[in-house]
């Protein structure tokens, strides 16, 4: 599990569930389950290993849920409330993220096996247009005001923002992460304040002001997938590898503390805000963890 997406309309949690060619809807009220099964799957090589992938991120749009399917390369769109499938568009490269970006009617999807991110009619699902990069996009978050799509260079230490119009990049930002590089990004509810999660930290940048950085603070290791609450004003990071779940405070000026630290279990991250809770994926029992944060 990589990219869940909570869709506060319908209160449900949709979580691509991988190898097993399904997709699980979670009606986080009554904690029931309607599974979306029979989609792609196929068997890869990773390095020295082989694994098998399907469907692996999700994002919400307007009464339609998107979702990337690595096995076949796609983005296909789901009705909100009946989960019926639609179109669905191709793209050359295997999606990672999948992103709903409203004020142009696009679903941009990162395919960082070349170095790419790509810009899909939502209606449609043809592509519209694509742009190039030097490095592998990791990570994203949008900045509907302003028009701005943000995304990492996980593999060059590097935050960039993009002109949702324009399709061109407007700054480039050091995300000072160190050689495990950027991974998951949020943006404060104003579009002040970028939230940029490296692996073990996690760092507010002024995005009005060329990504200055404002503040730092620790986290667990192992920190994919970043989420933020604007009413809370808290961002909650799941580390994988030390197996906790960091809550932090974000103030008016863009400054981080950290406010709880809870064990959860070696492999849970991305973890998702939903109904008072944080749902983080923990793919290595096949579960989802869900962590109560309502005061």
């Amino acid at each position: 599990m990589d990219y869940l997406a909570f869709d506060p309309t319908t209160k449900s949690l949709w979580v691509p569930a991988g190898n097993t060619g399904a997709i699980d809807v979670i009606n986080t009220a009554t904690n029931a389950i309607h599974q979306i099964s029979g989609l792609p799957t196929a068997e890869i090589q990773t390095g020295d290993r082989k694994r098998i992938v399907g469907p692996s991120s999700a994002t919400v749009g307007v009464r339609t849920v998107y979702v990337g399917n690595r096995a076949d390369a796609t983005i296909c769109a789901f009705d909100a409330k009946s989960f019926r499938q639609g179109k669905c568009g191709h793209v050359p490269s295997m999606p990672d993220a999948v992103v709903y970006v409203a004020s142009t009617a696009e679903v941009w999807t990162t395919t960082p096996r070349d170095n790419t991110i790509r810009m899909l009619d939502a209606t449609s699902l043809a592509e519209k247009a694509s742009l190039v990069l030097e490095g592998a996009p990791e990570g994203y978050a949008v900045d509907a005001k302003r028009g701005v799509f943000y995304t990492n260079l996980e593999d060059r230490d590097q935050t960039l923002a993009i002109d949702v119009r324009t399709k061109k990049r407007v700054a480039t930002w050091a995300s000072s992460c160190g050689e495990s590089g950027p991974r998951g990004l949020a943006l404060n509810a104003q579009g002040d304040y970028l939230f940029v999660a490296c692996t073990d930290k996690l760092q507010s940048l002024d995005a009005r002001h060329h990504g200055r950085i404002v503040s730092s603070v620790p986290t667990g290791n192992g920190v994919d997938s970043i989420d933020y609450s604007p009413s809370r004003h808290e961002i909650y990071a799941g580390a994988a590898k030390s197996g906790d779940l960091t809550v932090i405070d974000v103030d008016r000026t863009g400054h981080l503390k950290v406010t709880a630290r809870i064990t959860t279990s070696t492999g849970a991250r991305n973890g998702v805000l939903a109904n008072g809770s944080v749902y983080l994926a923990h793919s290595v029992n096949n579960e989802l963890m869900v962590v109560s944060v309502t005061p």
